[in-house]
């Protein structure tokens, strides 16, 4: 298993792991094969969408932020509430082929660990496998 850390500045903030992964990867991953990319906290999450305009990643947390506002009365004494609710929706983990050593994604796509409750230090482990 690889490790990735991560260290947010901000409350909320996507982080584009993109060029990290494709680093961890040329240097101990099979050619072809897959790739597990898993986040092991309960207020973050992984995911994959566009990475050439970064005014996306800021739409998606204004959307979130719509979506979970702070002010809704959550009972979780820690004050985070949003932040796992945000984490459980964007998810833990993203499989992705590889091929030729390197993360099979698509032309506008970029790998992004998404902080909701920072800023912390944080872990992406990786898990590679072979092609059958």
């Amino acid at each position: 298993m690889l490790e990735l850390p991560i260290k947010s500045k901000c409350q909320v903030e996507f982080i584009d792991i993109t060029a990290a992964i494709q680093s961890l990867l040329a240097s101990s991953a099979p050619k072809n094969g897959f790739c597990l990319i898993f986040v092991p906290h309960t207020t973050a999450g992984i995911t994959i969408n566009e990475h050439a305009d970064p005014s996306v990643a800021g739409d998606i947390i204004k959307a979130l932020d719509h979506l979970l506002p702070p002010n809704l009365n959550f009972s979780h004494l820690e004050g985070n509430s949003p932040a796992h609710f945000k984490a459980s929706l964007v998810g833990s983990s993203v499989t992705i082929m590889i091929e030729e050593g390197r993360p099979k994604l698509g032309t506008w796509q970029g790998i992004f660990f998404c902080e909701f409750d920072g800023p912390r230090h944080r872990q992406v482990w990786i898990k590679t496998w072979p092609a059958a």
